[in-house]
């Protein structure tokens, strides 16, 4: 290979791929694959169930020893409705930055990562590193599974993962853990003139709601607490409602989407039974004195792990060490860090740009970041060498 595209150039190709969560993500895989298999660099990929959608790994090194996972989500969050200035999916630069959706997060961490792809194959390595690039991240992390599952199989499990969501290039150890659930409610319709006769759905799912708000307020005012998160505390959320077909028609049908955002400690099950309990107890009997056949479905529509690396594993103080801080950080938004730790595979969370930025308009990264970044993964290259 002649030319081999350097930092700008990859970010640019990698923006230019539309793979908000809703599409396919192969066309942006092919290029990554391409891309590596020009340096004889073989990959394995694991897909979604239609094949729509797939996992890149690859390894650089001596796979039988423990190595370290670079690892990044291919998939963006949608521009609809949006007010951005620039073409989202054409790289733009203004003054400093580079602006497009997934310049923060995170095509640039993948981006900095695959223009080192030459420099790892030629350089001598005494420890592997890993490229994990996953599907569906922004949806619930749906895709990194069944990448971690087909790892879990190796011989050697990598030791540590370092995660590039945008960060600022400062070290997170720590963040909160998510299960969002779907609850469809299913009662019986009638005439609202003899709103007796039935069990409405939409009231019956309002009740549930307006319990998980009580959740969410004990949360706040009582905890448990940690004040190393923002807001410190467990949150409760229902995001979406769909009920009812017309006012003057008892609903027989609602659903609602809500999730629980955990500081680690917490458990979602014993969240989600309060909640289950409560309607077993209070609101189903109620329904069924109406219609026996009244219910309560559940389906999960993403489940993460927290994570909660200690300050002395050696991710941390490697992830200090190259990005020249040593301090620890938590957030609030969930990583497929979690899900690394959970194998048994020590994770931080380092990479450039700004969580404050990213799923807006005019995302973008400073090039400073990207320098800095590129500092950090050389380093990383040297060390295992």
């Amino acid at each position: 290979m002649k030319h081999f595209p350097d930092t700008n150039e990859l970010i640019e190709r990698l923006v230019g791929f539309d793979t908000v969560s809703r599409n396919s993500n192969l066309a942006l895989i092919s290029f990554i694959a391409d891309l590596l298999d020009g340096l004889g660099v073989p990959t394995q990929l694991t897909y979604d169930d239609d094949k729509r959608k797939a996992n890149l790994w690859a390894t650089f090194g001596p796979d039988e020893f423990a190595g370290t996972v670079l690892s990044g989500h291919t998939d963006v969050v949608p521009v609809d409705g949006q007010a951005w200035t620039t073409d989202p999916f054409t790289l733009t630069r203004k003054q400093d930055s580079v602006y497009g959706r997934g310049t923060s997060d995170m095509k640039g961490f993948i981006a900095i990562c695959l223009s080192r792809a030459r420099t790892l194959s030629q350089t001598r390595l005494q420890r592997p590193i890993h490229y994990a690039f996953s599907f569906d991240e922004e949806v619930g992390c749906l895709g990194v599974p069944r990448l971690i599952a087909e790892v879990a199989k190796r011989d050697v499990l990598p030791s540590q993962c370092i995660v590039g969501e945008p960060t600022g290039m400062e070290v997170v150890n720590g963040h909160k853990g998510k299960l969002a659930t779907r609850c469809q409610v299913h009662g019986l319709e009638c005439h609202s003139g003899l709103a007796h006769q039935g069990a409405n759905a939409v009231e019956a799912a309002a009740e549930a709601i307006a319990f998980l708000k009580r959740m969410s307020r004990r949360h706040r005012d009582s905890g448990p607490f940690n004040d190393e998160f923002d807001p410190p505390y467990t949150t409760v959320h229902t995001g979406v409602v769909n009920g009812g077909s017309a006012i003057n028609i008892v609903p027989n049908e609602c659903s609602f989407d809500f999730e629980f955002r955990l500081i680690p400690g917490d458990d979602p099950a014993t969240l989600l039974g309060e909640l289950k309990t409560y309607i077993d107890d209070e609101l189903l009997p109620e329904m069924r004195e109406v219609y026996p056949d009244a219910s309560f479905a559940w389906s999960t529509l993403s489940n993460y792990p927290s994570l909660l690396t200690e300050p002395d594993t050696d991710v941390v103080k490697l992830a200090q060490r190259l990005s020249g801080s040593s301090a620890t950080g938590k957030v609030s938004f969930g990583t497929e860090g979690g899900l690394f730790k959970a194998a048994g595979i020590d994770a931080v969370i380092c990479g450039p740009g700004l969580i404050s930025v990213a799923h807006k308009p005019d995302e973008h990264v400073s090039l400073a970041q990207i320098s800095k970044c590129e500092q950090f993964v050389d380093e990383l290259i040297a060390g295992h060498a």
